[in-house]
């Protein structure tokens, strides 16, 4: 008759430096293997979807900043796309253009402390530097813009707070020029890394059936080899216009859809973030970004679903309006709290170390998970 071990529970966080942010993982071992991975959730919870019931819509927007921290602009980019459908209001052109701009620029930035904090996840200190190195240009183009770095409350109901500074596509254009090479770089330094590629390939399998199954979206769907991208499969604003990739795991350093994938599928989507944003700059028609910027917002009684995806996934916002100042209700689906669903099943099997391997590869921000 084989032995077994005892079970035991192993607390991993809430202040563990891994878990980005305040995580509490539940672990259930018996000896070195997982059997299971509890998540705790709702230690940043700030009661978003309450406050915006007491908020004007455009007061609502600085509160979207703080939900995904690392991707604010698009945070705004989806709300105030579905403001504008209850309104069934037109933007102008330019405002179409800048919004796409910002939004791929903040992509590519979110993906880059994505990129980076994986490395010292898995060990490796020095990418991190070279990624937050990078995404300090991003953050001085957006500072340029608007005035801040982190939380902009940028993108407005028919319009933005500002006009492009008149050396921002230039200087966009700059880095765009700088950054190529430096994906590359990045890509010799750790992705193809065989340490680096021993800790993820094969770690954290996610099968294409099982990401569908729990609704996942993003970076960690195309991971597993699904081309599903909202920019192509539900194009909103303006991205029909222009030529890019949906870039999927292919399994090449292991099984498809493991931790390698995720990882790569990011470092691949900055490379067509930067062909977007391009074709942006050479279309970008002028125009006054203020003139549909309504006086005072108050949208007919009705409800309204809007999605865009965000660097993490879809990113949805669920209006719903009695006909006053304020809405009734605003619900988002938040893709960090779905692709964490799945935490649970990708670490069953592994090894202790591999929780941070998995955890680290769903790119999750506490924030928008509790909001």
């Amino acid at each position: 008759m084989a032995l077994k071990t005892e079970e035991m529970v192993l607390n991993m966080g809430p202040q563990h430096p891994s878990t980005h942010g305040v995580l509490r993982l539940e672990v259930v071992l018996e000896g070195e293997l997982i059997v299971d991975v509890k998540p705790h959730i709702g230690y940043l919870h700030r009661c978003f979807e309450k406050h915006c019931e007491a908020m004007t819509y455009p007061q609502i927007i600085p509160y979207t900043d703080r939900m995904d921290y690392l991707a604010s602009m698009y945070n705004n980019f989806g709300y105030v796309i579905a403001v504008e459908k209850l309104l069934d209001l037109k933007v102008p052109e330019r405002v179409e253009y800048i919004r796409v701009i910002m939004g791929e620029l903040q992509r590519i930035a979110s993906h880059l402390v994505a990129l980076g904090t994986y490395g010292v996840d898995i060990g490796a200190f020095t990418p991190f530097l070279y990624c937050f190195r990078d995404r300090e240009k991003i953050l001085d183009l957006f500072e340029m813009t608007c005035g801040a770095r982190l939380l902009y409350n940028y993108m407005w109901v028919g319009g933005v707070s500002h006009d492009l500074h008149p050396d921002f596509l230039r200087l966009t254009q700059d880095f765009i020029d700088y950054f190529r090479p430096k994906i590359v770089e990045l890509n010799n330094l750790l992705s193809f890394n065989k340490i680096f590629i021993e800790r993820t390939a094969n770690v954290g399998v996610l099968p294409a059936d099982t990401a569908i199954n729990y609704g996942i979206t993003g970076p960690n769907l195309r991971g597993s080899g699904v081309k599903f991208d909202l920019r192509k499969d539900d194009p909103y604003s303006i991205y029909d216009r222009f030529d890019f990739e949906i870039p999927i795991g292919h399994g090449e350093k292991g099984t498809t859809g493991d931790s390698w994938d995720r990882y790569f599928v990011r470092v691949q989507e900055m490379e067509q973030s930067l062909n977007i944003i391009q074709q942006a700059i050479k279309q970008i028609p002028e125009g006054d970004v203020f003139e549909a910027i309504p006086k005072r917002i108050k949208p007919p009684k009705g409800n309204v679903y809007a999605r865009v995806e965000n660097p993490k996934g879809e990113l949805g916002y669920f209006i719903i309006s009695d006909g006053s100042l304020n809405p009734f209700r605003v619900k988002v689906r938040a893709p960090s709290f779905v692709n964490m669903e799945v935490f649970g099943e990708l670490c069953k099997g592994h090894l202790v170390a591999d929780v941070i391997a998995v955890l680290g590869s769903i790119d999750i921000v506490l924030g928008e998970i509790d909001r």
